[in-house]
């Protein structure tokens, strides 16, 4: 017996050893959020959005959750229905909820006293002029987040995903795409999971549970290939063999819920989620951006219409 009470069991202390010498167990998939996480976020366009408007931050994420799960924006994302006029109609209408307003406002004050007492109007936001803004303004690479991608597809241990909420342009928008899967971007990922070309969207369960079997496939398909130089691909891929990036907390608890390992992207802070990936795989990930945190812009940008 030590001093430390009863001996502990002989597979604790191997596994402590492995831990000490190998460091955290590898994934077999890295698997990518798109918007916040390889793409700068949309969400820092609503950001700027409200504080040019002087709105409490979060209004509008908070309309937009509340909405779910048949809000228009969530079935747009599930390629339920096409991004036309009557879509931007109905996401307006989203955004206008008196009772949900009060609620939200109500909620704010009591954490910030600095408000005030009375209820100010319901805010009037231009739902078109907000979506095109969010979609134009978050088509650039992260700046961190994509030279840590690029570097991890040349290194060819690892399986790279990409499990993300989308939308689809029609033919004459700015942002249409003939071929959705192909890019400098999208072309890096060995498997693609698009909420509107499946019918899913995070956090459903049955996106995880559809992205778990595809990346299974793939290993499975692949097995033979030079890439799986002891790498089990064979053996295909289990949820818990998964390390999953996103910058939405509801879709990390999700996936946590089906086995996934996850890391938290916060918004202006890619960096750090890179810094987490190093220590997990041992790699030299970062590019020469330097580590400065995004900050939000205070006044509304005038060229965002589409």
């Amino acid at each position: 017996m030590s001093e430390f009470g009863e001996d502990p069991p002989v597979d604790l202390i191997l596994e402590a050893i492995d831990g000490e010498l190998y460091g955290p167990k590898q994934p077999k998939v890295i698997l990518f959020d798109i918007g916040g996480v390889c793409v700068v976020s949309p969400f820092q366009a609503i950001l700027d959005y409200e504080l040019s408007l002087g709105i409490p931050p979060g209004w509008i994420n908070h309309s937009i959750s509340k909405s779910a799960p048949n809000g228009f924006w969530h079935r747009l994302e599930r390629g339920d229905i096409a991004m036309d006029e009557a879509f931007f109609e109905g996401f307006n209408r989203d955004l206008h909820r008196q009772s949900l307003w009060e609620a939200f406002y109500e909620r704010e004050r009591a954490k910030n006293p600095k408000l005030d007492d009375q209820i100010p109007p319901l805010p009037a936001l231009d739902g078109e002029w907000l979506f095109n803004a969010m979609m134009s303004g978050s088509v650039k690479h992260d700046p961190w987040m994509f030279p840590a991608l690029q570097a991890l597809k040349a290194k060819n241990k690892y399986i790279i995903g990409a499990l993300s909420n989308t939308v689809i342009f029609p033919p004459g928008h700015a942002l249409h795409q003939a071929d959705f899967f192909s890019g400098p971007l999208k072309g890096l990922f060995d498997v693609f999971v698009s909420s509107a070309h499946v019918g899913h969207r995070k956090p459903e369960p049955s996106i995880y549970q559809l992205a778990t079997k595809r990346l299974d496939e793939f290993a499975k398909r692949n097995a033979d290939s030079p890439r799986n130089s002891n790498l089990g691909w064979e053996s295909g891929v289990k949820a818990t063999e998964i390390l999953f990036l996103d910058d939405i907390g509801e879709n990390l608890k999700a996936a946590k819920k089906e086995g996934f390992n996850t890391i938290k992207v916060n918004l202006g802070r890619t960096f750090e989620a890179v810094e987490e990936l190093e220590k997990i795989t041992g790699l030299e990930l970062e590019g020469d951006h330097p580590k400065i945190p995004v900050k939000p812009r205070f006044t509304r940008v005038k060229t965002s219409k589409i």
